[in-house]
């Protein structure tokens, strides 16, 4: 392991799931990992479309957007012990719905799907997000990704309506999760 992995702090659970994983804030030098992760996973299932963050300009350099307010925004890497990305969260201010943050740009590296992380990530930004002050989370995704409605539901979400303000277009399936102190 190199000097760089030992100052990630594991990531919660890494005993007992995810030994291989490391987490820690985004960087700015993996700006471009995580667009490529980003829009692999959303080309793969259909959604390299208008309407979707595969066009947004903001995905190349997201550590400008994350970094630019920590007390609304957050975005935390996964990552293998080669450093390299392997997965991420995000959260930002919602500001169309009270004390709510959007969890945003859940996705994984195929190698490392259905381990459970994305509900430890999941975990990981409500826990960010109740800390920022935030008592809601919001999702909105796409009726392609199946496997991410499914995280949701059982992660504890509820199916919403479309709300009047939605970011991406192109989304058709829509969550919100009270959180608990």
């Amino acid at each position: 392991m190199s000097s760089l992995s030992r100052q990630f702090e594991l990531f919660p659970g890494a005993d007992s799931f995810a030994p291989d994983l490391v987490c820690c804030p985004l960087k700015p030098e993996y700006d471009r990992p995580l667009a490529e992760l980003i829009r692999y996973n959303l080309k793969k299932h259909g959604l390299d479309i208008p309407g979707t963050v595969y066009f947004d300009e903001a995905t190349d350099h997201l550590s400008d957007f994350y970094l630019a307010d920590p007390a609304q925004r957050y975005y935390e890497m996964l990552l293998d012990r080669d450093e390299m990305l392997v997965g991420g969260i995000g959260l930002a201010e919602f500001p169309h719905i009270e004390g709510c943050a959007e969890l945003q740009k859940l996705y994984l590296a195929d190698k490392v799907k259905g381990r459970g992380l994305a509900y430890q990530l999941i975990r990981l930004i409500e826990e960010k997000a109740s800390a920022l002050g935030y008592t809601k989370v919001y999702v909105e995704t796409h009726s392609n990704l199946q496997a991410a409605i499914h995280i949701y539901d059982r992660a504890g979400y509820r199916r919403m309506e479309r709300p009047d303000f939605v970011q991406h277009g192109s989304m058709d399936t829509f969550f919100i999760k009270e959180l608990t102190a």
